[in-house]
């Protein structure tokens, strides 16, 4: 265990370097932000004198180590445009993304799973034709476009949800629908496909001629059995839903860190970009390795220090 860690640590930093070392130089080869932040009617030698301030004046490679060395000593920078710490900027919204995110996994997780089961199970009823409609929807409307007929519906029409902001509790529902739908779809697939590879195999046939119950079956063999794709999926998509929720934030004007990578992108908040995305990232490699780990939970075959990557 403590060999497979150490050696998924290695691909993880190696992997956070490239990240960090291809957005650092996709933002600075974008634009000046000295020139974003003169006013209106600077002469070149203001120009000048606040690029020497803020460190632009440096060569590049310089301005890249010292962002390394930074890192390394958990400091993020300063923000360029709002002139406060990174930290404290991102701190403000993560409560919000992280509420949204839930809110989405619930929806996700709450139809995904029970309409999987569904179609995997009673493959060809009446009840896997009713919940297919279900998956289709969701895996086949964007995030955005959802966004905006909810809003259409529920606020505008009805009235019965607010249309934007995070000024109350209900004011993630909307939000938590658009953002859940495709991973809902995601659920359901997957799971639909693990139960019936599981219907196919012979301990199945077995268990059915020993007169077991088909309900022991499905959740004391199948379902386990069946977990281990299933928990891949869901390290992916909690990611998603923690990082990706950035088009439904937009729409929804809600709060999060979604809205202020836009934000910082428009604005040319290079510290505060590199910092939104190095995040992601990290949730990214730590929910895949907690995922891996869980494997040999779930199921006692799997030896991760024996797994070659």
């Amino acid at each position: 265990m403590s060999r497979y860690l150490v050696h998924r640590l290695g691909h993880s930093l190696v992997a956070l370097l490239g990240v960090i070392t291809i957005v650092f130089g996709i933002l600075h080869l974008s634009g000046d932000p000295v020139l974003l932040l003169v006013p209106d009617g600077a002469t070149q030698a203001d120009i000048d004198d606040l690029r020497r301030s803020l460190g632009f004046d440096r060569p590049l490679y310089v301005q890249y180590f010292e962002y390394l060395w930074n890192l390394a000593h958990l400091d993020f920078g300063v923000s360029v445009i709002e002139l406060v710490p990174v930290v404290d900027i991102i701190a403000a919204r993560v409560p919000y993304t992280l509420y949204l995110a839930l809110g989405g996994f619930i929806v996700a997780a709450g139809i995904g799973f029970p309409v999987g089961i569904v179609l995997g199970i009673f493959r060809g009823s009446i009840w896997a034709r009713m919940a297919m409609p279900i998956v289709l929807v969701g895996q086949s409307i964007p995030p955005f476009w959802s966004g905006v007929m909810l809003i259409l519906l529920f606020a505008v029409t009805l009235g019965w949800l607010p249309a934007s902001g995070a000024h109350s509790p209900e004011s993630v529902i909307m939000p938590s629908i658009a953002l859940g739908a495709l991973s809902m779809a995601t659920f359901a697939r997957i799971t639909r496909t693990c139960i019936l590879e599981e219907l196919s195999k012979d301990y199945v046939r077995a268990a059915n001629a020993k007169g077991i119950s088909f309900a022991r079956v499905v959740f004391h063999h199948i379902l386990p059995n069946a977990s281990i794709p299933i928990i891949t999926v869901v390290a992916l998509e909690m990611a998603n839903l923690l990082t990706g929720a950035v088009i439904v934030e937009s729409v929804f004007a809600w709060p999060g860190v979604g809205q202020l990578a836009i934000q910082s992108i428009e604005s040319r908040d290079f510290l505060l970009v590199q910092a939104i995305v190095l995040i992601g990232s990290v949730i990214y490699i730590l929910l895949n390795v907690a995922a891996d780990l869980l494997y040999a939970y779930v199921d006692p075959r799997v030896k991760l220090g024996d797994v070659k990557r």
